[in-house]
Protein backbone atom coordinates (compact mmCIF):
# COMPACT_ATOMS: atom_id res chain seq x y z
CA UNK A 1 0.00 0.00 0.00
CA UNK A 2 1.54 3.14 -1.11
CA UNK A 3 1.11 6.04 1.52
CA UNK A 4 1.12 9.44 1.21
CA UNK A 5 2.96 10.65 4.57
CA UNK A 6 2.92 14.70 5.28
CA UNK A 7 6.00 15.51 8.09
CA UNK A 8 5.62 18.83 9.44
CA UNK A 9 9.01 20.29 8.60
CA UNK A 10 9.06 24.02 9.59
CA UNK A 11 11.79 23.79 12.16
CA UNK A 12 14.51 21.85 10.21
CA UNK A 13 16.48 24.76 10.96
CA UNK A 14 16.54 24.38 14.97
CA UNK A 15 19.65 23.22 16.71
CA UNK A 16 17.82 20.17 17.74
CA UNK A 17 14.45 19.30 16.54
CA UNK A 18 16.01 20.10 12.90
CA UNK A 19 19.00 17.96 13.29
CA UNK A 20 16.25 15.05 13.98
CA UNK A 21 14.36 16.23 11.13
CA UNK A 22 17.15 16.26 8.54
CA UNK A 23 18.53 13.10 9.53
CA UNK A 24 15.38 11.20 9.60
CA UNK A 25 14.74 12.48 6.30
CA UNK A 26 18.31 11.68 4.56
CA UNK A 27 17.49 8.46 6.22
CA UNK A 28 14.28 8.02 4.55
CA UNK A 29 14.83 9.07 1.41
CA UNK A 30 18.09 6.81 1.01
CA UNK A 31 15.09 3.58 2.24
CA UNK A 32 12.08 4.69 0.79
CA UNK A 33 11.41 4.88 -2.62
CA UNK A 34 7.73 3.37 -2.75
CA UNK A 35 5.84 6.09 -0.51
CA UNK A 36 4.80 9.64 -1.13
CA UNK A 37 6.08 12.48 0.54
CA UNK A 38 5.23 15.96 1.42
CA UNK A 39 7.18 18.07 3.51
CA UNK A 40 5.47 21.42 5.09
CA UNK A 41 8.25 23.96 5.60
CA UNK A 42 8.48 28.01 5.25
CA UNK A 43 9.67 29.88 2.73
CA UNK A 44 13.16 30.20 3.53
CA UNK A 45 13.65 25.92 3.70
CA UNK A 46 13.41 25.39 -0.14
CA UNK A 47 17.31 25.14 -0.43
CA UNK A 48 17.54 22.72 3.11
CA UNK A 49 15.49 20.59 1.83
CA UNK A 50 16.51 20.27 -2.12
CA UNK A 51 18.41 17.25 -3.26
CA UNK A 52 15.83 14.49 -1.98
CA UNK A 53 14.04 12.34 -4.41
CA UNK A 54 11.01 12.66 -6.91
CA UNK A 55 8.78 10.89 -3.95
CA UNK A 56 9.72 13.66 -1.64
CA UNK A 57 7.83 17.00 -2.45
CA UNK A 58 7.81 20.10 -0.30
CA UNK A 59 4.37 22.53 0.78
CA UNK A 60 5.03 26.46 1.73
CA UNK A 61 3.30 27.50 5.04
CA UNK A 62 3.95 30.36 6.37
CA UNK A 63 2.51 30.57 9.84
CA UNK A 64 4.44 29.18 12.43
CA UNK A 65 3.70 26.69 15.44
CA UNK A 66 3.81 29.43 17.73
CA UNK A 67 1.31 31.30 16.35
CA UNK A 68 -2.37 30.44 18.24
CA UNK A 69 -4.19 30.37 14.95
CA UNK A 70 -2.04 27.56 14.30
CA UNK A 71 -4.12 25.15 16.00
CA UNK A 72 -7.01 25.47 13.45
CA UNK A 73 -4.69 27.28 10.26
CA UNK A 74 -2.15 24.44 9.91
CA UNK A 75 -5.09 21.24 10.40
CA UNK A 76 -6.93 22.77 7.69
CA UNK A 77 -4.02 23.35 5.67
CA UNK A 78 -3.42 19.53 6.16
CA UNK A 79 -6.35 19.04 5.31
CA UNK A 80 -5.92 19.91 1.61
CA UNK A 81 -3.01 17.70 0.88
CA UNK A 82 -5.87 15.09 1.66
CA UNK A 83 -2.72 12.82 3.71
CA UNK A 84 -3.08 9.31 4.82
CA UNK A 85 -0.48 9.95 7.81
CA UNK A 86 0.76 13.04 9.22
CA UNK A 87 4.15 12.78 11.56
CA UNK A 88 4.65 16.01 13.98
CA UNK A 89 8.64 16.10 14.59
CA UNK A 90 7.93 17.04 18.21
CA UNK A 91 4.77 17.80 20.65
CA UNK A 92 3.32 20.92 19.06
CA UNK A 93 0.22 19.68 18.05
CA UNK A 94 -2.37 21.83 16.97
CA UNK A 95 -5.96 21.51 19.26
CA UNK A 96 -7.58 20.76 16.16
CA UNK A 97 -5.06 18.34 14.89
CA UNK A 98 -6.56 15.83 11.73
CA UNK A 99 -6.00 11.67 12.86
CA UNK A 100 -3.95 9.93 11.80
CA UNK A 101 -0.78 11.14 13.01
CA UNK A 102 2.41 10.50 14.64
CA UNK A 103 3.83 12.55 17.33
CA UNK A 104 7.96 12.46 17.97
CA UNK A 105 8.26 13.30 21.61
CA UNK A 106 11.89 14.33 22.56
CA UNK A 107 11.70 15.02 26.36
CA UNK A 108 9.33 17.01 28.49
CA UNK A 109 12.22 19.12 29.93
CA UNK A 110 9.28 22.17 29.10
CA UNK A 111 6.88 20.37 31.18
CA UNK A 112 9.27 19.36 34.19
CA UNK A 113 11.57 22.53 34.50
CA UNK A 114 9.07 25.00 33.61
CA UNK A 115 9.29 28.29 35.71
CA UNK A 116 5.95 29.13 35.55
CA UNK A 117 4.55 26.38 36.56
CA UNK A 118 1.27 28.03 38.32
CA UNK A 119 0.61 30.23 35.15
CA UNK A 120 -2.38 30.21 32.90
CA UNK A 121 -0.04 29.80 29.57
CA UNK A 122 1.36 26.95 31.26
CA UNK A 123 -1.57 25.51 32.00
CA UNK A 124 -2.48 25.72 28.05
CA UNK A 125 0.94 24.30 27.32
CA UNK A 126 0.64 21.36 29.70
CA UNK A 127 -3.33 20.61 28.34
CA UNK A 128 -2.01 20.95 24.99
CA UNK A 129 0.65 18.52 25.23
CA UNK A 130 -1.80 16.07 26.86
CA UNK A 131 -3.81 16.11 24.62
CA UNK A 132 -1.34 15.97 21.41
CA UNK A 133 0.49 12.63 22.55
CA UNK A 134 -2.98 11.58 23.69
CA UNK A 135 -4.96 11.91 20.76
CA UNK A 136 -1.65 10.59 18.22
CA UNK A 137 -2.14 6.86 16.66
CA UNK A 138 1.24 6.39 17.71
CA UNK A 139 4.11 8.16 19.76
CA UNK A 140 7.50 7.75 19.45
CA UNK A 141 9.75 8.24 22.47
CA UNK A 142 13.82 8.33 21.84
CA UNK A 143 14.62 6.33 25.12
CA UNK A 144 13.15 4.34 26.91
CA UNK A 145 13.12 6.82 29.84
CA UNK A 146 11.27 9.10 27.73
CA UNK A 147 9.03 6.38 26.79
CA UNK A 148 8.17 5.81 30.96
CA UNK A 149 7.66 9.70 31.68
CA UNK A 150 5.06 9.64 28.42
CA UNK A 151 3.46 6.56 30.36
CA UNK A 152 3.70 8.11 33.90
CA UNK A 153 2.87 11.38 33.27
CA UNK A 154 1.06 12.11 30.21
CA UNK A 155 -1.33 8.39 30.91
CA UNK A 156 -0.88 7.36 27.07
CA UNK A 157 -1.30 3.93 26.36
CA UNK A 158 2.16 1.82 26.57
CA UNK A 159 0.50 -0.12 23.16
CA UNK A 160 0.68 3.12 21.11
CA UNK A 161 4.59 4.16 22.45
CA UNK A 162 7.25 3.52 20.50
CA UNK A 163 10.80 3.33 21.63
CA UNK A 164 12.93 4.66 18.57
CA UNK A 165 16.76 5.66 19.03
CA UNK A 166 18.05 8.76 17.97
CA UNK A 167 21.88 8.89 16.15
CA UNK A 168 24.82 10.75 15.61
CA UNK A 169 24.93 12.24 12.58
CA UNK A 170 26.70 10.08 9.82
CA UNK A 171 29.37 13.37 9.55
CA UNK A 172 30.79 12.32 13.15
CA UNK A 173 31.44 8.81 12.82
CA UNK A 174 33.76 9.49 9.68
CA UNK A 175 37.41 8.81 10.81
CA UNK A 176 39.49 12.71 11.52
CA UNK A 177 43.24 12.78 12.48
CA UNK A 178 44.53 15.02 15.41
CA UNK A 179 46.21 17.53 14.22
CA UNK A 180 45.24 17.78 10.76
CA UNK A 181 45.47 21.06 8.75
CA UNK A 182 42.08 21.57 8.91
CA UNK A 183 41.98 20.66 12.80
CA UNK A 184 44.92 22.89 13.76
CA UNK A 185 43.21 25.72 10.83
CA UNK A 186 39.94 25.95 13.27
CA UNK A 187 41.84 25.36 16.49
CA UNK A 188 44.24 28.70 15.23
CA UNK A 189 40.97 30.45 14.07
CA UNK A 190 39.40 30.20 18.02
CA UNK A 191 43.24 31.03 19.32
CA UNK A 192 43.09 27.88 21.21
CA UNK A 193 46.17 26.99 22.56
CA UNK A 194 45.58 24.93 25.62
CA UNK A 195 43.90 21.84 26.69
CA UNK A 196 40.46 22.09 27.39
CA UNK A 197 37.03 20.81 28.33
CA UNK A 198 33.99 20.88 26.48
CA UNK A 199 30.41 20.81 26.99
CA UNK A 200 28.19 21.98 23.45
CA UNK A 201 24.42 22.02 23.67
CA UNK A 202 21.80 24.25 25.22
CA UNK A 203 21.90 26.10 28.50
CA UNK A 204 18.81 25.59 30.23
CA UNK A 205 18.35 25.10 33.70
CA UNK A 206 18.30 21.54 33.43
CA UNK A 207 21.27 21.52 31.53
CA UNK A 208 22.93 22.17 34.74
CA UNK A 209 25.89 24.41 33.18
CA UNK A 210 26.25 26.42 36.36
CA UNK A 211 27.57 23.19 37.94
CA UNK A 212 29.51 22.42 35.23
CA UNK A 213 31.55 25.15 36.01
CA UNK A 214 31.98 25.27 39.45
CA UNK A 215 33.51 21.70 39.18
CA UNK A 216 35.53 23.09 36.55
CA UNK A 217 36.96 25.59 39.25
CA UNK A 218 37.57 22.93 41.53
CA UNK A 219 39.69 20.69 38.90
CA UNK A 220 41.95 23.77 37.45
CA UNK A 221 42.65 24.49 41.36
CA UNK A 222 43.33 21.13 41.85
CA UNK A 223 45.37 20.86 38.71
CA UNK A 224 47.04 24.21 38.92
CA UNK A 225 50.56 23.00 39.00
CA UNK A 226 50.12 19.73 36.57
CA UNK A 227 52.67 19.93 33.50
CA UNK A 228 49.69 19.38 30.87
CA UNK A 229 46.35 20.60 32.71
CA UNK A 230 47.56 24.00 34.67
CA UNK A 231 46.13 26.21 31.81
CA UNK A 232 42.88 23.80 31.70
CA UNK A 233 40.02 25.80 30.26
CA UNK A 234 36.38 25.63 29.84
CA UNK A 235 34.81 26.02 26.21
CA UNK A 236 30.55 26.56 26.11
CA UNK A 237 28.95 25.74 22.90
CA UNK A 238 25.71 26.81 22.23
CA UNK A 239 23.70 29.96 23.58
CA UNK A 240 25.13 32.92 24.46
CA UNK A 241 25.89 33.44 28.33
CA UNK A 242 24.43 37.14 28.14
CA UNK A 243 20.98 35.44 28.28
CA UNK A 244 21.43 32.94 31.56
CA UNK A 245 22.28 34.99 34.90
CA UNK A 246 22.35 31.84 36.79
CA UNK A 247 25.36 30.74 34.59
CA UNK A 248 27.30 34.22 34.31
CA UNK A 249 27.17 34.52 38.15
CA UNK A 250 28.71 31.27 38.62
CA UNK A 251 31.71 32.35 36.43
CA UNK A 252 31.94 35.65 38.56
CA UNK A 253 31.56 33.34 41.58
CA UNK A 254 34.16 30.65 41.12
CA UNK A 255 36.62 33.50 39.79
CA UNK A 256 36.91 31.39 36.16
CA UNK A 257 36.03 34.14 33.99
CA UNK A 258 39.43 34.48 32.15
CA UNK A 259 39.07 30.57 31.50
CA UNK A 260 35.65 29.99 30.50
CA UNK A 261 34.40 30.70 27.37
CA UNK A 262 31.01 31.00 25.18
CA UNK A 263 31.17 30.39 21.84
CA UNK A 264 27.53 30.24 20.65
CA UNK A 265 26.32 28.00 17.83
CA UNK A 266 28.99 26.68 15.64
CA UNK A 267 29.11 24.75 11.99
CA UNK A 268 29.22 21.18 12.20
CA UNK A 269 32.62 20.90 10.88
CA UNK A 270 33.68 23.36 13.47
CA UNK A 271 31.64 21.44 16.24
CA UNK A 272 33.64 18.14 15.02
CA UNK A 273 36.88 19.77 15.41
CA UNK A 274 36.09 20.90 19.06
CA UNK A 275 34.61 17.25 19.66
CA UNK A 276 38.03 16.11 18.33
CA UNK A 277 40.35 18.31 20.39
CA UNK A 278 38.90 18.75 23.74
CA UNK A 279 40.53 16.68 26.38
CA UNK A 280 37.48 15.35 27.51
CA UNK A 281 33.43 16.06 26.91
CA UNK A 282 31.55 16.99 29.86
CA UNK A 283 27.42 16.80 30.47
CA UNK A 284 26.28 17.31 33.80
CA UNK A 285 22.55 17.36 32.65
CA UNK A 286 19.85 16.80 35.68
CA UNK A 287 17.47 15.61 32.43
CA UNK A 288 17.71 14.15 28.95
CA UNK A 289 15.42 12.74 26.61
CA UNK A 290 17.84 11.50 24.57
CA UNK A 291 21.60 12.77 25.28
CA UNK A 292 22.40 12.88 21.69
CA UNK A 293 25.79 15.32 22.16
CA UNK A 294 27.49 13.04 24.31
CA UNK A 295 27.18 10.01 21.81
CA UNK A 296 29.17 12.63 19.33
CA UNK A 297 31.89 13.14 21.55
CA UNK A 298 32.50 9.38 21.54
CA UNK A 299 31.98 9.15 17.83
CA UNK A 300 34.73 11.91 17.54
CA UNK A 301 37.17 9.41 20.06
CA UNK A 302 36.44 12.17 22.82
CA UNK A 303 36.13 10.65 26.35
CA UNK A 304 33.05 11.61 27.88
CA UNK A 305 31.81 12.19 31.62
CA UNK A 306 27.90 12.49 31.84
CA UNK A 307 25.25 12.11 34.25
CA UNK A 308 23.70 9.30 35.95
CA UNK A 309 20.63 9.99 35.86
CA UNK A 310 17.19 9.84 33.31
CA UNK A 311 18.02 8.26 29.80
CA UNK A 312 22.21 9.10 29.73
CA UNK A 313 22.99 6.12 31.38
CA UNK A 314 20.62 4.30 28.55
CA UNK A 315 22.53 6.02 26.11
CA UNK A 316 26.34 5.81 26.66
CA UNK A 317 26.26 2.54 28.78
CA UNK A 318 29.25 1.86 29.73
CA UNK A 319 31.44 4.24 27.68
CA UNK A 320 31.83 7.25 29.52
CA UNK A 321 32.72 8.33 33.06
CA UNK A 322 28.74 8.63 35.20
CA UNK A 323 28.54 11.36 37.63
CA UNK A 324 26.01 12.36 39.89
CA UNK A 325 25.03 16.18 38.41
CA UNK A 326 24.07 17.29 41.33
CA UNK A 327 27.07 17.16 43.54
CA UNK A 328 29.88 19.43 42.21
CA UNK A 329 32.65 17.27 43.79
CA UNK A 330 31.47 14.21 42.01
CA UNK A 331 31.50 16.34 39.26
CA UNK A 332 35.01 17.20 39.38
CA UNK A 333 35.90 13.58 40.53
CA UNK A 334 34.92 12.13 36.77
CA UNK A 335 36.75 15.04 35.15
CA UNK A 336 39.74 14.38 37.17
CA UNK A 337 39.92 10.59 36.62
CA UNK A 338 39.19 10.85 32.82
CA UNK A 339 42.28 13.52 32.41
CA UNK A 340 44.62 11.97 34.75
CA UNK A 341 43.86 8.30 34.52
CA UNK A 342 45.56 7.23 31.18
CA UNK A 343 44.22 3.25 30.57
CA UNK A 344 40.82 4.48 31.64
CA UNK A 345 41.00 7.07 29.20
CA UNK A 346 42.46 5.05 26.21
CA UNK A 347 39.37 2.44 27.28
CA UNK A 348 36.56 5.44 27.42
CA UNK A 349 38.00 6.48 23.89
CA UNK A 350 37.84 2.52 22.45
CA UNK A 351 34.50 2.09 24.01
CA UNK A 352 32.63 5.29 22.89
CA UNK A 353 33.72 4.94 19.46
CA UNK A 354 31.72 1.20 20.21
CA UNK A 355 28.95 2.69 21.71
CA UNK A 356 28.34 5.51 19.13
CA UNK A 357 28.09 3.13 16.48
CA UNK A 358 25.45 0.96 17.75
CA UNK A 359 22.91 3.91 16.97
CA UNK A 360 21.98 4.34 13.14
CA UNK A 361 19.73 6.47 10.93
CA UNK A 362 19.24 3.78 8.93
CA UNK A 363 17.86 1.33 11.49
CA UNK A 364 15.90 4.72 12.66
CA UNK A 365 14.24 5.59 9.78
CA UNK A 366 13.41 1.96 9.26
CA UNK A 367 11.53 1.81 13.02
CA UNK A 368 9.82 4.99 12.15
CA UNK A 369 8.78 3.62 8.47
CA UNK A 370 6.99 0.44 10.01
CA UNK A 371 5.44 2.52 12.46
CA UNK A 372 3.94 5.03 9.65
CA UNK A 373 2.56 1.73 7.90
CA UNK A 374 0.79 0.69 11.14
CA UNK A 375 -0.36 3.67 12.14
CA UNK A 376 -1.91 4.67 8.56
CA UNK A 377 -4.16 1.04 8.24
CA UNK A 378 -5.95 2.32 11.32
CA UNK A 379 -4.47 0.10 14.22
CA UNK A 380 -5.44 2.43 17.31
Amino acid sequence: MRLHIVMDARRIRDFGIGTYIRSLLNALSAIDQENHYTLISGPGDVKTLAGLPENFNTAIYTRNDADYLDNLAFPFFLSGLSPDLVHIPLNSVPLLMIRPYVVTIHDMANLLYEEERSSFRMQMRRYRFRRGLKRANRVIAVSEATKRDVERLMGVPPDRIRRVYNAPDPGFLEPGSAGSEEQLRIMERYQIHYPFLLYAGNIRRHKNVPRLVEAFAVVRDRLSAHPVYKDLRLVIIGDTISQFPAVRQAVIKSRVEHVVRFLGFVPFETLRCFYQSAAAFVFPSRYEGFGLPPLEAMACGTPVVASSVSSLPEVVGDAAILINPENVFDIARGIHEVLLDDPLRATMIRRGREQAARFSWEHTARQVLEIYRDAATGAD
